[in-house]
Formats: C-alpha cells, structure tokens, sequence
C-alpha cells in the first residue's frame, strides 16, 4: 500500500524528491548513494559544510543559520523532499531540521548510529557490531554499497589494468589508524613477513592503500615485500580498487574498515582478514562474525583460493526501507 502522504519515488521528480545529505565523507556517501540509487536514480546529492561553532555541537545542532532549511543559497535551498537520506553527524541536525520544516511530511533515513535524534529518524540503519534496536532499526551485519555489479564488470583482461597481472593474483586493501588501530614500524615488518610467505603460492601481488594508510607504512611494504610481480598503487592515476576485488583470486583485507570488508564481500575471491594489533571490539566482533559464517578466514602465512557466496545486505537493507516508509 502507498503511504498517502508520500507518492511512490518512481514518480518523485528530481526538483524535491529524494535528497541525500551527508558532508562529502567518502564511507558516508558510499552507503547513501547506494541505498538512493536503488530506490530511485533520480534524486539529488546535497553536502553540508556547517561553519563554527555550529559544526563542533554537531550532531545536537542547532544548524547553521546560513544552512537552514530554505536558505536562498544553503545546501537545504528550496522545498524539503519528500525522502532525505543522511549520514555522519554534521548531517544529523539538517535532516532533523528539515523534517521540522516541512512539519513532519519529510522522511528521514539514516544511516549509521547519529548518537542524538534516534528517535526523530522514519528508518535508522546501523551495522549490527553497533547493537542498536527499536521500531525504527535496521541492522545488518555488513554496509551497503553499489560495488557489486561494478565488481564482477572488472573481471575482464586488459593490457591497461589490474585483469593483465599474472594470475594467481593475491589483492591486497590496506586501511589505516583507526579506533586503536595501530600502523607502525612494527606491524609493517610483521606484515611484510606474513605477505612474503603467502605470496609464493601467487604469479602476482597487488596493494591499493586507503586514504589512511601512513605514506610510511606503504613504503616499508614496499621495500620488504619480496615478490617479481608486485603492484602497489601510490597515487598516480586511477584507484585501482576495484579492479583489484574483481581480478584477485585471493583477497586480503584490513579488518579496520567496516565498508571496505563489506564491499570486498561482494567478490568471488577467497577472502582473509588481516586484523592489525588494536583492532576495537566492535570490529572484532564483525570480524568473529564472518570467520564463524565461513565467509572470511584469518590471514596467516598462508592463503589459498575457497568457494564462497558473495555477500551484499544493500537488497536487504533496500527491501527494508521500502516496507518501512510503505514506498
């Protein structure tokens, strides 16, 4: 049945529709562009910026006078949407505001725990390590993204890419500090021991590094990884990314990134989690959760291909949305 106050968003046009609205965080826009192009590819991409000191008591608020709602030249600049989705805590107060504005008529989604507002949100999703529950609450164990079918598109030989390296590829997405996370000299040396052991059972190695990956860590990598194919990403050009989780026979991912075990997920490769030393006990237990399902497995010395089911909650979490808000 159709919500008589919302019509379906197949028939919303771009003018006052769909919004998402986060401030330009990449893991933040990964997960709403994924969830707003699934329910409708015509919607608009609005970035808070908020000054000081609005952006320091985000996500409490209030907003920014010069961002409200309506504000002839903000980000919220005409009549609120019909549905916003919104991520990252500078985000929060907008959306909230917004649904103010339009007197309730504004659907919020969220996504991620915002800490404040839990309540105020139409649908809230959270990652299940975040343990969140309510009327309100989707959870699933890992993030949404539109990677999938971009994936399996890479799996394709090319002279220009990733698919030329010499197969058995080993794939490597490096991650960074984060939440405890340690990088240092020590965990460089331990990892480069570890990889020069695992890379004898591979024709190539290639590493792609986050944006928080230390440029020093990537180095000392570098130097100590034995191998007569290895390819690391510094920069130049292109993010070869994606092509590495499509072409890899075997992936080796840093467990300090939820989004990025999440996408790397959506592959076919035999998946190994590294965990550098201070991992948090939220992604400790994500990590436990997909060793126990058998949909990673512990890197070690050693990794070797296994038959595994790509994973993708974004359906799910989609499905979800749609049934709440009755779209």
């Amino acid at each position: 049945m159709q919500s008589a106050s919302i019509p379906p968003l197949g028939m919303i046009d771009r003018r006052g529709g769909l919004w998402v609205l986060t401030d330009g965080k990449i893991g933040d826009d990964v997960q709403c562009l994924a969830i707003a192009n699934a329910l409708n590819s015509n919607f608009e991409k609005r970035v808070v910026s908020p000054r000081m000191p609005w952006a320091l008591m985000s996500p409490w608020g209030p907003v920014d006078p010069r961002e409200a709602p309506m504000a002839a030249s903000g980000p919220l600049a005409g009549a609120p949407p019909a549905v916003v989705i919104a991520s990252g805590r500078r985000a929060v107060p907008h959306a909230l505001s917004l649904k103010r504005a339009s007197a309730g008529r504004t659907r919020i989604v969220i996504m991620k725990d915002p800490r404040f507002g839990r309540g105020a949100a139409d649908v809230l999703w959270a990652p299940a390590h975040d343990r969140l529950t309510g009327p309100n609450v989707i959870s699933t164990l890992t993030s949404p993204h539109g990677l999938s079918e971009k994936i399996m598109a890479a799996r394709q030989p090319s002279s220009a890419n990733i698919g030329a390296l010499p197969k058995p590829l080993l794939g490597f997405v490096l991650g960074g500090p984060s939440g405890g996370a340690r990088y240092g000299d020590k965990q460089a040396l331990e990892l480069a021991a570890h990889l020069n052991s695992a890379g004898n059972d591979f024709a190539s190695i290639a590493i792609t590094p986050s944006r928080r990956t230390p440029e020093k860590f990537l180095k000392a990598l570098e130097e100590r990884v034995a191998h007569e194919r290895l390819y690391i990403w510094k920069g130049e050009g292109s993010n070869p990314y994606i092509d590495i989780l499509g072409n890899a026979d075997v992936l080796i991912v840093a467990a300090d990134s939820h989004n990025m075990m999440s996408e790397a997920l959506a592959s076919r490769a035999g998946i190994y989690a590294w965990r550098p030393q201070g991992l948090s006990r939220k992604l400790t237990w994500f990590v436990d959760q997909l060793e126990a399902r058998g949909d990673v497995r512990p890197f070690e010395d050693k990794t070797e291909p296994f038959d595994r089911t790509p994973v993708d909650a974004t359906p799910e979490i989609v499905e979800a949305i749609k049934a709440r808000l009755s779209l």
